[in-house]
């Protein structure tokens, strides 16, 4: 399989993900209820995510997660075009150099597919303990009454939990690839139902804060992190360089996630611009005191 395939359906689902995610968020911004463009937002969202799973099960952790991050790149503009507003030069700048990051680190790593499958219980304990560490992080959020930092925490939580489920989601197409008649009689597919849906309900709670200039980046940092991560220590996924290189590589990705979180400074300044603002208007960005606080 060329890796042109999975890295094409990666950007995909990194578009469709995205057009998702601001359709919910914008719904659930406005009264915090579940609507039709709420619903419209989560089947597009849904699209976005089989496309992540295709990619997966043709290519690497280590290339297709990479590329999953370009999904704020597609979020911050969506958001701009609704609110009538252009991106500024400085959000260009740094979108270049996320995209850059990501190109650079895949050209230089060449990540390698790997058929290891993780052991049924040491991936049952690891998925354990990471859930069990994400809920304490839940409770965090809930105890915040700043809406920034709660949709800080939520969106660590979403995309960390996102980040497992890309793991097992790569482990259940390895089942379904070998024989897709017993994929039912393997944990990993029930663990990936119990954690998306855990994803999920982080997500909108994310959502709700009012806050995607914070929330949507630190989903979109976490989810790559933590699914990388996993890849290398349960499935063996390689990148089959040098220490040096190893080095390098980890330079480049730090690059990627501070480009993220700037893109996300940028559309939460405009978000203060002042009380004329369509956006402060609906409640959505970080206010000018949450902003002082952080």
């Amino acid at each position: 399989m060329h890796s042109w395939v999975p890295a094409l359906l990666a950007v995909l689902a990194a578009a469709m993900i995205a057009t998702g995610t601001v359709l919910r968020q914008r719904a659930s911004a406005r009264n915090g209820s579940i609507t039709k463009g709420w619903w419209l937002g989560a089947v597009v969202a849904i699209v976005g995510f089989g496309f992540q799973a295709w990619a997966l099960g043709l290519g690497s952790i280590l290339l297709v997660q990479p590329l999953v991050v370009l999904a704020v790149l597609f979020a911050l503009p969506l958001e701009a075009r609704v609110d009538h507003r252009k991106p500024s030069r400085m959000d260009w700048v740094w979108g270049g150099v996320l995209v850059a990051a990501v190109v650079l680190f895949l050209v230089i790593a060449r990540p390698h597919p790997s058929d290891r499958r993780a052991a049924p219980t040491l991936l049952a304990v690891t998925v354990t303990v990471l859930v069990m560490v994400l809920i304490a992080l839940v409770i965090l959020a809930e105890r915040c009454h700043n809406a920034h930092h709660r949709a800080l925490c939520y969106g660590i939580t979403a995309g960390a939990l996102f980040g497992v489920a890309a793991l097992l989601i790569k482990s259940v197409a390895l089942h379904v690839i070998a024989s897709p008649t017993e994929v039912f009689r393997h944990p990993d597919l029930y663990l990936l139902v119990v954690v998306a849906a855990l994803a999920v309900i982080a997500q909108q709670r994310a959502f709700g804060a009012g806050d995607i200039q914070t929330s949507f980046p630190a989903m979109n940092v976490m989810e790559p992190a933590v699914s990388m991560a996993l890849g290398v220590i349960l499935l063996g996924e390689n990148l089959k360089v040098g220490i040096g290189t190893v080095t390098l590589l980890i330079l480049i990705l730090l690059v990627a996630a501070v480009a993220v979180v700037k893109l996300a400074q940028h559309a939460a300044i405009r978000g203060d611009a002042g009380p004329h603002d369509d956006r402060s208007r609906r409640g959505v960005g970080v206010t000018a005191e949450s902003a002082a606080e952080s």
